[in-house]
């Protein structure tokens, strides 16, 4: 009977902990794309590009963050060059990146603004 109750405890025990620990990775993505005008001057593009990822530094909420250029040859992109893929580990997290500082100043800077932004957040699965 001890056997059979400390087998009972330990497969809930593990159960618990495995739960946990899929609990912990789950990860919400923040995607940001931005397009210009092609003709747009392309060192002022990089510094775009350069200031969005130097907020990683700055707001130590953001988990992870990765960029790049489109290169797909289908041609759907509708004007959308370039992608930035942020990822944060809670909404309140996210939420709070927007408010940031650091954040609103480089929203401030994009000037001229980009000709097409999408913004898209999901919890990665």
């Amino acid at each position: 009977m001890k056997k059979a109750f400390f087998f009972s405890m330990i497969l809930l025990l593990s159960s618990n902990f495995l739960n946990a620990q899929k609990m912990e990775k789950k990860v919400l993505r923040h995607v940001v794309m931005f397009g210009w005008d092609k003709g747009v001057d392309s060192n002022y593009v990089n510094k775009v590009v350069n200031s969005f990822k130097a907020l990683q530094g700055k707001i130590d909420l953001i988990k992870a963050l990765e960029y790049g250029t489109n290169n797909s040859p289908e041609n759907l992109n509708k004007g959308l060059t370039h992608c930035f893929l942020l990822s944060f580990t809670s909404e309140a997290d996210r939420d709070a990146y927007l408010i940031h500082p650091a954040h609103k100043a480089f929203v401030a800077s994009l000037n001229p603004s980009p000709t097409a932004v999408t913004v898209f957040d999901y919890w990665a699965k």
